[in-house]
């Protein structure tokens, strides 16, 4: 067993195949995220060498990054040992001049009166500096070096007190905790929207202060390879939650549900309901905004992994009218429920309605051109057909104008229905000419004339009339037709 682990892996698991067991899976490992749920990063910086100098050239900012107990720790330690060195200043000087031995001569004027030890310094010290002045312990005129002193410990206090106090109400200041009253949905959502598909998720605010000019902002990390072959872990691509229509400009006064639209423009133009459990991304949500209380620029963050990413689901309603207001119910904030939705990607969606249907029939117009077009190659064909059977005499008179009408038919079959409305006109009347009844085939020349175009007719009114005799002639005996002899 243990050589079968250590050539297949830790995953590998021997499967009885007897009855009453089942086969249990290896649990799937929980990936490393990029950006926690509480929107902290998990990203730390190692090998910075020479670089750590860069902190200390901008101290005050290096404070306020730290963690409260080392604030409390620095704060704590930096008076204390302020206190300790001026104290152990005061108490040389008066070791240096004698007042430690001397300090009960009533005829001696010391440095600083009834400072006998370093305990007595050190008080006098902090009376100075706290100026509590008691009055007991007091400097004299006849101390020079103690009035130096005394106007640099002055100093050095005022500066102490500005940075640590400021530092300290900057920490307490920060809006990060601000953060901690707005919320995002556990999951995110795919389903559609107006008829588009969409990734969806939601985010509230608990507090009734407004988050003024609230903005939200999408980044997809996602790992990938550019066609030269260059790898690039972690790249960041944006996702567009309506920063050309100003959708991502919030009012955040109820809970909203951010919207992507899948599009071609999206990461997610191909990503199907079966090709999501295969993939490996991350989503970080970024709400920015400025606290309506303090004025200072919050930001919360949150992110979402492929397995926090639910296809067909929508979030449930929580906004309810009362009467005279309107009522967030948050215990239904992050709950969903299914809804019909396409488990195909946007990418072969549009792809199967691009594909022509074998049951599509074609158009009206498309059927119009290609009948007319048949229709006029049969009427030339009916031409030739009908000029095979007239006499000589005859065929050479109609041989110039139906040579010239074949021409124009032949050079333009794109305007098909203007040539069998308007030139064809004498060559369906040919084909007209068939029927015996002559009441009949001037009914069909009336509705003909009638269904042609605006334009005007290439034959005039007696060309028409000759067409007409040339017609009741082939209806009847060629030789009735033949042109008298002369007298």
């Amino acid at each position: 067993m243990s050589a079968l682990r250590r050539k297949f892996g830790e995953d590998y698991q021997v499967v009885n195949t007897s009855r009453g067991t089942t086969y249990t899976p290896p649990a799937k490992k929980k990936r490393q995220r990029f950006v926690d749920k509480n929107g902290r990063c998990n990203v730390q910086h190692g090998n910075l060498g020479g670089e750590t100098s860069r902190y200390l050239s901008d101290l005050f900012t290096t404070l306020v990054d730290l963690k409260w107990r080392w604030n409390l720790l620095i704060f704590i330690l930096t008076y204390t040992i302020a206190w300790l060195v001026m104290a152990s200043m005061w108490w040389v000087i008066a070791y240096i001049r004698g007042d430690l031995y001397r300090a009960h001569d009533a005829s001696y004027t010391p440095c600083v009166a009834n400072v006998y030890n370093f305990p007595s310094a050190f008080l006098f010290f902090i009376e100075t500096e706290a100026t509590i002045g008691y009055g007991y312990r007091y400097i004299t005129e006849k101390c020079p070096e103690g009035i130096i002193l005394f106007l640099f410990q002055s100093l050095l206090g005022s500066i102490v007190d500005a940075f640590l106090i400021g530092c300290m109400f900057i920490k307490m200041s920060q809006p990060k905790k601000r953060a901690e009253t707005l919320m995002f949905s556990h999951n995110a959502v795919i389903s559609q929207r107006d008829g588009k598909l969409c990734l969806m998720f939601r985010v509230g605010n608990l507090r009734n202060s407004h988050m003024v000019s609230a903005q939200i902002r999408c980044k997809l990390i996602k790992s990938r390879q550019t066609p030269e072959g260059e790898f690039l872990p972690l790249d960041q691509c944006e996702l567009d939650v309506g920063f050309g229509t100003g959708a991502d400009q919030l009012f955040l006064v109820s809970p909203l549900t951010i919207c992507h639209e899948i599009n071609p423009k999206s990461p997610f133009f191909d990503l199907s309901q079966r090709s999501l459990a295969s993939e490996q991304f991350e989503i970080v949500v970024i709400l920015e905004g400025i606290v309506e209380t303090t004025g200072m620029t919050c930001q919360a963050r949150t992110s979402y992994t492929e397995d926090e990413v639910l296809w067909g689901h929508r979030f449930l309603p929580v906004m309810s009218l009362e009467e005279g207001f309107f009522r967030v119910d948050y215990s239904q904030f992050h709950i969903t429920f299914e809804v019909p939705s396409p488990p195909y990607s946007v990418k072969e969606q549009e792809e199967k309605m691009a594909l022509p249907s074998p049951l599509t029939t074609p158009s009206l117009g498309n059927c119009k051109n290609r009948r007319d077009r048949v229709f006029s190659v049969d009427c030339i064909d009916t031409i030739e057909e009908q000029a095979n059977k007239l006499p000589s005499k005859l065929q050479r008179m109609s041989s110039g104008k139906e040579d010239l009408q074949k021409k124009v038919l032949r050079m333009s079959p794109h305007n098909s229905e203007k040539a069998c409305s308007t030139g064809d006109l004498p060559l369906k009347l040919q084909r007209i000419s068939s029927v015996p009844n002559h009441r009949d085939v001037e009914e069909r020349l009336h509705l003909k004339a009638l269904k042609g175009n605006s334009e005007p007719m290439t034959q005039s009114t007696g060309d028409l009339q000759q067409k007409i005799q040339i017609i009741q002639s082939v209806g009847s005996r060629p030789e009735d037709n033949l042109p008298q002899a002369r007298k």
